[in-house]
């Protein structure tokens, strides 16, 4: 049987327009777009039609996106960059309590050199408690990084209002958005966000590309580069940029721009079919169910059946266990011990996210094979309990 893939905030396969768009810049158009000649002018008009494209899918200018290898290297840039731009006393820096590590690492390094870093709280669905923010904030508070959807419940954060919040206090806000774009309507200009970063492979572009948007009308300096080199992207990320990625980001923000709506409807209703035959045969709970979520994303808890085991048991499917970045160890997630969670609980937590080329079909396979998985493994715990 071939694997049912359910782990599309992972990541996604590239359409086939996106795939076909990319394969000429890799042979017969691959001049480097830094390059004054023919080929190099060539290379650099695609890349801006698709720096034109991202940014019209977000709602913003062509000049304030900043093409990256991807949202973890944006994160990085934003945050380090801010730091060493800081040219006042504003040195701390707020943080909700489930960003992706990619942003939680940096400011760990941040607090290890000289700023203050705060966590600012969620509520048991893991939405931000924006009355703590509010009294977190304060006049020396330089950033605030809160992501616009959650990458392992799926939780979409109140941006608008975090906005209004932090521009109050004269700080700027960072949005890790990589989980939202082309999942929801996302319009960083009226968000009012100051800087946000984006991968290309979780709205089926090609990995390895991202982009940052930085805010036109930010102060000159507030942001300084973090990488030496040909100074590239306003100097912000230097370095050979990656045509063919750049071209297939571009398509897949098209696409998504175009797709958007039938998407969101199609993924809604396969999440809701699986948590609904989930809910009627087993005993479990859904992580984030009472707040605004991504249309694909479902974390459900098992009580009493690991997540580790329970995933070795249904090796026909592609579900994640917490975060996906995380994968590879057994420490529970922050994301949902900061909901509330117990250590055990957090520890038989899956999640299944859906994407564009799934079907109902799948949804049935899926259910079918977590029920009976679930079923099993309690039934083996009874059984050598009461041994």
């Amino acid at each position: 049987m071939k694997p049912i893939y359910l782990d599309n905030n992972a990541t996604t396969a590239c359409d086939p327009e996106v795939l076909e768009a990319m394969l000429p810049f890799f042979q017969q158009q691959f001049g480097n777009p830094h390059s004054p000649h023919v080929m190099g002018r060539k290379a650099m008009h695609h890349v801006e039609k698709a720096r034109e494209s991202v940014a019209a899918g977000l709602g913003c200018e062509p000049d304030e996106i900043l093409f990256t290898a991807g949202a973890t290297e944006s994160n990085n840039i934003a945050l380090f960059g801010l730091a060493k731009g800081i040219l006042n006393d504003r040195k701390r820096i707020l943080v909700c309590a489930t960003e992706h590590k990619s942003v939680l690492y940096p400011c760990e390094e941040l607090a290890a050199n000289g700023f203050v870093v705060e966590k600012i709280p969620v509520n048991s669905q893991g939405e931000i408690r924006l009355d703590v923010l509010q009294q977190q904030l304060s006049t020396d508070t330089l950033v605030v990084s809160v992501h616009a959807a959650n990458n392992e419940v799926g939780t979409i954060q109140p941006l608008a209002a975090v906005s209004q919040l932090v521009h109050e206090r004269g700080a700027l806000l960072h949005t890790d958005a990589a989980q939202a774009c082309g999942k929801m309507p996302l319009k960083f200009s009226d968000l009012g966000v100051d800087l946000a970063s984006i991968s290309a492979h979780k709205l089926y572009g090609p990995k390895g590309i991202g982009a940052l948007f930085v805010r036109r009308g930010l102060s000159p300096g507030v942001m300084r580069t973090v990488i030496q080199g040909g100074g590239q992207e306003r100097g912000l990320r230097p370095g050979t940029l990656n045509v063919a990625g750049i071209v297939g980001m571009g398509v897949a923000f098209a696409l998504a721009e175009v797709r958007l709506h039938q998407d969101v409807r199609h993924i809604a209703d396969l999440r809701d079919a699986f948590e609904h035959k989930i809910e009627v045969v087993l005993e479990c709970y859904f992580n984030g169910h009472g707040a605004q979520r991504l249309s694909g994303t479902t974390s459900i808890t098992f009580p009493g059946v690991p997540a580790d085991m329970l995933i070795a048991n249904v090796p026909e499917l592609c579900i994640g266990m917490g975060s996906a970045c995380s994968s590879g160890t057994l420490s529970p997630s922050h994301v949902l011990l900061a909901m509330g969670l117990c250590r055990e609980d957090a520890g038989c937590t899956i999640r299944v996210s859906f994407g564009r080329t799934n079907s109902q079909r799948d949804v049935q396979i899926a259910a079918d094979l977590i029920g009976r998985a679930v079923s099993s493994l309690r039934t083996e715990a009874s059984n050598r309990v009461q041994i």
